[in-house]
């Protein structure tokens, strides 16, 4: 073999690795939009002093370009990431997601985009991981959604995070917002005895609900205020089916003449199963549901319901949380409560004579 080309062989490479292209910069988008830095600067960090038709063509570069300003630097210059967490147990129930839904817009309105976590149990330790991974997450501030089993004392925000809790229970301990459970499950009881009614049955919530808990304890202390017995509540889970099957053992008792149900799901299965027993609504037994979903009114017979302002909710939790963000005033013990008027409608009527 030809020393040489031995030699030739075992020598090492010169060549210089190729580097990656880094992504585009400022300076890309400012030339593609015949622009300086500063103004595409400016179009990043929102600022208002840009004419709009100068503000789309920064905008139109950095779409083309596939640009996305550096939100860590962003955050050094102006103090702010622009993001807030929010912690939900069970994004699908219909409270959370409405809820939710008014919290992504209000805070879309807000300039804050958000970060959302759906914790698989209400537990404290559940809760307490979503709450510690989303402040590692570079946001501003936290709303949890339904703290359920956390209570004040086990809530523990890490940092000095600002905080903002749905929940009537926090009250004194985090800002807090809630529809005003008592006032609106009592309205309910109370219309149902006005009619006449000797007694309302309970179709209950899950028994770790914070507001099944509020609403199943306003349905006792309006009957006991009025002198009247509590039945044993039926356990539900927020569910239709959960209400359907309460609703079949409620209509094998002649005696059951009003049911309140703690949300219009459970309130639509016991109208199914009250329909299939031959029991005429609201003849024979009145219904009034909790929360007055969009399909409450067009149930047959239209529900009887508790209001439930969810978009005020979400927008309310918004307001405090981003108050706290811009002023700095962490753990002000600050309480709003939403109205929940009672909506009457077709599904409650006297008892039978």
């Amino acid at each position: 073999m030809d020393p040489a080309a031995t030699g030739s062989a075992s020598q090492p490479s010169t060549s210089t690795p190729t580097r990656p292209r880094p992504g585009p910069s400022i300076g890309d988008v400012a030339r593609l939009a015949g622009v300086s830095a500063q103004t595409v600067s400016r179009v990043s960090n929102e600022a208002e002093n840009v004419l709009p038709a100068t503000r789309q063509r920064v905008l139109d570069a950095m779409e083309q370009l596939g640009y996305a300003p550096n939100r860590a630097a962003r955050a050094l210059r102006t103090g702010s990431f622009a993001t807030i967490g929010v912690v939900v147990h069970r994004l699908a129930r219909t409270g959370e997601s409405g809820t939710v839904d008014a919290i992504v817009d209000s805070a879309r309105r807000e300039g804050y985009t958000v970060n959302l976590v759906d914790v698989a149990s209400p537990s404290s330790d559940d809760v307490m991981a979503a709450l510690r991974r989303l402040s590692n997450q570079s946001v501003d501030g936290l709303v949890i959604v339904r703290a359920e089993t956390t209570t004040p004392t086990s809530l523990a925000v890490p940092g000095r995070t600002p905080v903002v809790v749905a929940d009537s229970r926090f009250v004194g301990q985090h800002p807090s917002v809630g529809a005003d459970q008592l006032a609106g499950a009592t309205s309910a009881v109370e219309h149902l005895l006005a009619l006449g009614h000797e007694t309302v049955h309970l179709v209950a919530g899950p028994p770790e609900s914070g507001p099944a808990q509020l609403r199943a304890q306003a349905w006792r202390t309006a009957l006991e205020r009025s002198g009247r017995s509590a039945p044993e509540p039926a356990q539900g889970d927020w569910t239709a089916p959960s209400g359907y099957a309460a609703g079949r053992v409620l209509a094998r008792d002649p005696n059951v003449t009003a049911v309140f149900c703690a949300n219009d799901e459970m309130a639509t299965g016991v109208l199914h199963a009250l329909h299939e027993a031959g029991r005429r609504v609201p003849q024979d037994v009145s219904v009034v549901g909790f929360d007055d979903i969009p399909l409450a009114g067009h149930l047959w017979p239209p529900l009887t319901t508790v209001r439930q302002d969810f978009e005020r909710v979400g927008a309310e939790l918004v307001r405090l949380l981003v108050e706290q963000i811009r002023d700095g005033s962490r753990f002000v013990p600050r309480n709003v409560v939403v109205p929940a008027p009672l909506v009457v409608r077709a599904s409650t009527a006297p008892p039978p004579a």
